[in-house]
């Protein structure tokens, strides 16, 4: 038996076609005594729309706010806005770049060469002052004598390490300086020696012929080890020493580190008057920045 379809709505039916009876509507149910239960309204059409709006909001925002994370998740710390410089007392130093070096000359711990000198400019491989500081005039970056170089210590020693330095094979020194809106005073000093076995002996000097710790700066009581800080915070074949004025310090407290980079030796000090003293956070940055462009 084949079963008949309706045609379409829009096609006209032929006269000679029979239709089936429609069927009539069953009788309404006995109406109950307690009457019906009401009907749940619908909601207008109105409230739906909105609904709906919010619904996909929350899914784009959702799809954008995940995309977000994953992208940050994936970026370095120094790379998100506003990370980068969070207030945890760094300081904001500008990027650093190595000089070029001369023709043919090579890198300071090469295998070529054997006294690990540093062939580029002296003072283009010392540390820029960060933003907000005031440049000491007498500490501009240039070159400067001995005579300066000692009066970061106590005047009983001057005189012998005056005359050490004029018996060894220094060659220059090169100095920068500056001070912080909160009076951190910073000092960096390159020394720079014929070869590694003269800056070598300049910081056996400075440790009194193998003593544990150096001499003590101008300033400050006997120094301590900074236990803060890591010893592979460093460059690779750089050494520094870290030491630090302990509680309860004088008027002033005193933070210092020798690096020993090959000819080169560098004196980083900070010092900072009052009770408060020198923060911990950016002398170490100061002494890591510093470091690497030694490295």
């Amino acid at each position: 038996m084949t079963e008949q379809t309706a045609p379409p709505a829009d096609v006209a039916v032929p006269a000679t076609t029979t239709l089936p009876p429609v069927p009539e509507d069953p009788p309404p149910p006995p109406v109950q005594e307690e009457g019906p239960a009401p009907a749940t309204p619908r909601p207008p059409r109105r409230v739906l729309r909105a609904v709906l709006r919010w619904t996909a909001a929350v899914l784009v925002m959702g799809g954008l706010g995940a995309g977000t994370a994953a992208g940050i998740t994936s970026m370095k710390r120094t790379d998100v806005p506003g990370l980068a410089t969070r207030d945890d007392g760094r300081w904001d130093y500008p990027a650093l770049t190595l000089p070029a070096l001369p023709a043919d000359a090579p890198r300071p711990f090469s295998d070529s060469n054997t006294a690990e000198v540093h062939h580029a400019d002296l003072r283009r491989l010392l540390l820029p002052a960060p933003a907000g500081a005031t440049v000491d005039k007498a500490l501009d970056g240039g070159w400067v004598d001995t005579a300066r170089y000692v009066t970061e210590y106590g005047k009983g020693d001057r005189a012998a390490l005056t005359q050490h330095l004029k018996d060894s094979a220094l060659r220059h020194i090169a100095a920068r300086g500056w001070t912080m809106e909160d009076g951190t005073s910073s000092r960096v000093y390159l020394l720079q020696f014929n070869s590694v076995a003269y800056s070598t002996a300049f910081i056996d000097e400075i440790f009194d012929e193998g003593g544990s710790l150096p001499i003590p700066l101008t300033g400050m009581a006997e120094p301590t080890y900074d236990e803060d800080w890591t010893a592979t915070a460093g460059a690779e074949f750089t050494t520094a020493h870290v030491y630090s004025e302990p509680e309860p310090h004088g008027a002033e407290q005193v933070r210092h580190a020798y690096v020993l980079a090959g000819d080169t030796v560098a004196l980083v000090v900070q010092s900072r008057k009052g009770e408060a003293g020198t923060e911990a956070v950016p002398f170490h940055q100061t002494l890591i920045l510093q470091n690497q462009l030694l490295g």
